[in-house]
């Protein structure tokens, strides 16, 4: 009796298992897009919001203007030295608007997703192109350019404390790290920083009570050629209703 009630429940059992096994094999979800994890919007038309450093920012400061800058020996020197017209003359019109330099100058912005992981930054100040690579998508190669190799990664701000405990997100950042970068400008009246500048930047949005939208960038700066220490900037935009004064222009050395 019990080896024929086996025989009946065997066949039973072996079919519930194949029934089983798909779903055991069944792929892991893919991991999430940077466009899927973003927890803020930062796409659309910025225009720069120029508070302060207004006469260094929307004018091209006279020789030897760099208060604030904390310049080296070896920086300040260059900086005395320079040269517009030298700077013409060997292509280099683009040295003030090296990532570094350029989003201190009056710029709108246009922000867009490229693909998944890379959110691309327009700047027609200059005719310009940042690339904010995530998890990973680029590496550095090739020469160094103005707007260097960019990895970025959401920073996500949670509810719950401490910050790892589970729970929903409220918010974030944007935090892209910049490098192998061709040596420009800080200002464009020559204050120079070097190849090995490590450019770090948080990206953050906020509603203003009139229902607009506002960028914070915040920079810091740091160049073991040429400054003393880092510097820490805060750079202001104000997001636009459409692409209504999109002008992209050339770079200008003057």
């Amino acid at each position: 009796m019990r080896r024929a009630a086996l025989a009946v429940l065997l066949p039973a059992l072996l079919l519930a298992q194949e029934e089983e096994q798909p779903a055991a094999r069944a792929k892991p979800a893919a991991p999430k897009t940077a466009r899927e994890e973003a927890p803020i919007d930062l796409t659309g038309y910025w225009m720069s919001v120029i508070t302060q450093d207004w006469r260094w920012r929307m004018v091209t400061p006279k020789k030897g203007d760099f208060p604030g800058i904390p310049l080296n020996t070896e920086g300040r020197k260059i900086a005395n030295a320079w040269d517009p017209a030298a700077d013409e003359a060997s292509g280099e019109q683009c040295k003030g608007y090296g990532a570094p330099g350029i989003m201190r100058l009056p710029a709108r912005l246009n922000v867009t997703w490229q693909d998944d992981n890379t959110l691309r930054m327009d700047i027609d100040a200059g005719t310009q192109t940042r690339l904010f690579h995530f998890h990973g998508s680029k590496t550095a190669s090739g020469e160094a350019t103005w707007q260097g190799d960019s990895s970025a990664q959401w920073e996500l701000v949670r509810t719950k404390v401490p910050p790892h405990a589970p729970g929903p997100v409220r918010g974030g950042s944007l935090k892209v790290v910049t490098t192998h970068l061709r040596p420009g400008y800080l200002r464009k009246n020559g204050v120079p920083y070097g190849a090995g500048t490590v450019l770090t930047e948080y990206l953050d949005v906020f509603t203003e009570p009139n229902g607009g939208q506002s960028l914070l960038i915040t920079t810091i700066i740091e160049d073991p050629q040429y400054l003393s220490q880092s510097i820490l900037l805060n750079t202001n935009f104000k997001k636009l209703p459409d692409a209504s004064g999109w002008n992209p222009g050339p770079c200008s050395a003057r």
